[in-house]
């Protein structure tokens, strides 16, 4: 019996090396976690089985010296999961996350991912997480829109011309071919410069530069929110033109209720989004608001939250993915896709990295021990 436990260390270069930038591979593995979670065959955290993840909730005042303090995007996270069918895989992305790192140079967050046997629970793999989990969150809304976006959707809109933008433009371009054109919208033109000459040069699409939020929603057939900072985007979906799919990745304000009645509501898996509606009732003061501030569900769960919204007009994509549910039922209806992100996915890329990495023998074996001390 071998008693030894190792772990395969990979870098950001031996990520790469093992394929993590290749879209279509996780576009499939992401496809995969859908199917699990709408046959069950999977776990994240909580009581509820389905928690985005475990955070430490920064305080408005510090509680001690150098305590940090609440701040836009301020949080640490762990996000575990299982994942069953041919993946069979635990594991947890962990993950702090502060606007204020762009100061100094950093990313906003920095994600480590952890691969652990389930059964008998040996750590397998400690990854560097950022490229990886940029892939699967772009790949979430290109699954989103392979299966909800109109036929033929030729323009995408971009809002928030970020990295998350650029992985979700480049999951929407894998999986719908027929894209041609993108209008992007940016509170920096320097930012929408940049992702202009990144739709061209690396997706072969046209790129339009809008000064206006609205010219980035009204008209397309696939608009897509990843912004970051204290201000929310404030969608009109009046705008919205008919047959178009909105899908929020980061999150928003909608500037009116009318939503509610003429647009239906996909979502990754509503079951996490109720739990956030449980958490804003919480004996924590701001709760609500915080929440609200970095939910990409924000408008729906308010909603919901309200009494506005009734959540069991909600259906999953993973039900789509199955054939359980029908998708787009109407080449005219309007379609708003929520998600949150949930570790189900960092592991289904995951898992297909370590096992390109486990075959080319990418990375640095480490050990933890040959034989537990307390066991010799």
């Amino acid at each position: 019996m071998d008693q030894s436990v190792r772990v395969r260390f990979m870098s950001e270069p031996d990520m790469i090396e093992a394929g993590v930038l290749d879209m279509e591979g996780c576009l499939n593995a992401v496809q995969d976690a859908f199917a699990l979670l709408a046959e069950g065959d999977y776990l994240m955290g909580g009581p509820s089985e389905n928690d985005h993840g475990h955070l430490i909730w920064f305080p408005a005042k510090k509680k001690g010296p150098r305590m940090p303090e609440a701040g836009p995007d301020r949080r640490f996270m762990a996000m575990v999961a299982y994942l069953g069918g041919d993946y069979h895989i635990c594991g947890e992305k962990w993950y702090g996350s502060n606007i204020a790192n762009r100061n100094i140079g950093l990313p906003r967050s920095i994600h480590s991912i952890i691969l652990n046997d389930p059964d008998n629970i040996k750590p397998l793999a400690f990854m560097s997480g950022n490229l990886l989990s940029q892939m699967r969150t772009g790949a979430v809304p290109g699954i989103g829109a392979k299966f909800l976006a109109r036929e033929g959707a030729e323009t995408v809109g971009i809002i928030g011309a970020g990295m998350v933008g650029k992985t979700a433009l480049l999951g929407v371009k894998t999986a719908v071919k027929s894209i041609k054109k993108v209008y992007i919208y940016d509170v920096f033109m320097s930012a929408s410069e940049r992702f202009a000459t990144y739709a061209k040069e690396e997706l072969g699409l046209e790129p339009v530069i809008v000064n206006t939020l609205e010219d980035a929603v009204k008209d397309m057939d696939i608009v897509h929110i990843a912004a970051s900072g204290e201000v929310l985007p404030a969608i009109d979906t009046n705008l919205l033109k008919k047959g178009a799919l909105l899908c929020l990745t980061g999150a928003a304000d909608f500037t009116t209720d009318d939503w509610i009645k003429d647009c239906q509501i996909y979502a990754d898996n509503w079951k996490l989004h109720e739990a956030f509606l449980h958490e804003m009732d919480y004996p924590r003061e701001g709760i609500r608001d915080e929440i609200l501030s970095w939910a990409p569900s924000a408008p729906v769960i308010d909603a919901a939250y309200q009494g506005k919204f009734q959540g069991s007009k909600v259906k999953n994509l993973g039900d789509v993915v199955i054939g359980k549910s029908p998708a787009r039922e109407h080449q005219d209806d309007k379609i708003i896709f929520i998600t949150s992100g949930m570790a189900v996915e960092d592991l289904a890329w995951g898992k297909k990295i370590l096992e390109k990495a486990e075959e080319k023998n990418i990375g640095q074996m480490l050990t933890f021990w040959e034989k537990q001390y307390w066991l010799k």
